[in-house]
């Protein structure tokens, strides 16, 4: 473990060992400034001794590999997850919205389609991990004196992935060429028959979502053809259908757009910015005999695979900050019940850091009663049902929650 240190104005330094640490609080020359992870500010003026430290950062569109490290040791690991909600949450709102409005204003008057999105817009799931990658490196960036970012980046070819054999022209002539729409397209590919009951012979044809269309989208690999009978009882549940969806390329298509957004953010914030790809990380990773894992790629990224690993390293995660809905979904007995809370039950707020029983953890569920659900970053329970008069804060709550592992 090592100890982060900023100096009197602000700018970070060599890290330290605990000890160090310890006495320069003893001797009121450095005070807490953070607690996960344990950084200290210098309360004197100081040299500044800094060493080259370059930051390796293994993008992804669930994860985020992140190291630190300079020619000999690791300076600081840690492994980001990302929020992967966003899309489903903004389904939810859309469907409200469009409920509520028609409640109130049954009869609106058709709005002329000439709003235009802003030059450079990106749909919100893609922004808020465009968004993600940059606030973890300003966060480390505010911890170490970082010389050098290397990022991996990728793009994927998603037309070649479906078919291998693709080339020239056929990039411009995809599986639904000469088909009005994708129904039409999915009935084709059917054969014009319902894919549920054996011998079903129902004329009548519907398309089918296999997941949810505010999920899943009306992609081809989300839809199959079911006859009338068969569509209605399979959504009645007199029907089981063991039906999977096709692959999906949603992070592949997450990465081919922010490769070049997060790298030419990184350039406008920060120097001395490089670009990796992954075939050079697997063949640094593979010399070095290291195992596969975010760290450890981000770790080869950073130029220094050799480095002396620490004993620990950090999990990030980012959550929601605020939940807007003012009613619960499932009305009772007509009657939509309010989604309010207060911000705080007997002090503590959702996502607060306690401590119980010598188990730091988080507040992931509370009761107005004083009972509150307790668990790790990755799910673990530590107690679904633990008193408040039991718990000591350690840190509030905010939208990246960090723990020590």
């Amino acid at each position: 473990m090592l100890v982060y240190v900023i100096n009197k104005h602000g700018e970070p330094l060599m890290p330290c060992k605990p000890r160090k640490a310890r006495l320069l609080l003893k001797q009121g020359k450095a005070k807490v400034v953070k607690r996960t992870p344990f950084t200290i500010q210098l309360l004197y003026g100081s040299s500044g001794y800094k060493q080259p430290v370059n930051l390796g950062v293994d993008a992804g569109s669930k994860h985020i590999g992140i190291s630190a490290t300079t020619e000999k040791k690791v300076l600081f690991e840690a492994e980001v997850e990302l929020k992967n909600d966003i899309v489903e949450l903004l389904a939810d709102r859309r469907q409200y919205r469009r409920s509520r409005r028609y409640r109130k204003t049954r009869y609106r008057k058709a709005r002329f389609s000439n709003r235009k999105k802003p030059d450079g817009w990106l749909a919100p799931s893609v922004q808020h991990k465009i968004d993600s990658h940059i606030k973890i490196i300003g966060k480390i960036h505010k911890m170490l004196p970082i010389t050098q970012i290397t990022i991996e980046v990728a793009q994927f070819d998603i037309q070649k992935i479906k078919n291998p054999d693709i080339q020239g022209v056929e990039y411009q002539q995809g599986e639904q060429l000469g088909f009005w729409n994708v129904r039409e397209y999915v009935l084709w590919r059917d054969g014009y028959r319902c894919q549920g009951r054996k011998g079903c012979t129902n004329k009548v044809l519907n398309v089918h979502h296999i997941e949810s269309r505010k999920t899943g989208g009306d992609a081809p690999n989300n839809l199959i053809t079911l006859c009338e009978q068969c569509h209605r009882d399979y959504h009645a549940g007199k029907l089981k259908l063991n039906l999977k969806r096709g692959p999906s390329y949603r992070d592949a298509a997450f990465m081919s757009i922010m490769r070049w957004a997060v790298y030419n953010r990184l350039k406008e914030l920060y120097q001395n910015v490089k670009l990796t790809y992954g075939y050079i990380t697997k063949h640094t990773r593979i010399k070095a005999g290291l195992e596969k894992s975010h760290m450890v790629d981000a770790r080869c990224i950073s130029g220094n695979p050799l480095a002396e690993p620490l004993d620990s390293y950090y999990y990030f995660k980012f959550v929601r900050g605020q939940n807007r809905q003012l009613h619960k979904a499932n009305p009772k007995k007509g009657v939509r019940q309010a989604n309010k809370a207060p911000r705080y039950v007997y002090g503590f707020q959702l996502f607060d850091k306690v401590e119980f029983q010598g188990q730091e953890c988080f507040i992931f569920g509370r009761r107005s009663s004083g009972y509150f659900d307790l668990r790790k970053l990755d799910g673990t329970r530590i107690h679904p049902s633990a008193n408040h008069k039991k718990l000591r804060l350690l840190e509030r709550a905010s939208t990246l929650l960090c723990e020590r592992r």
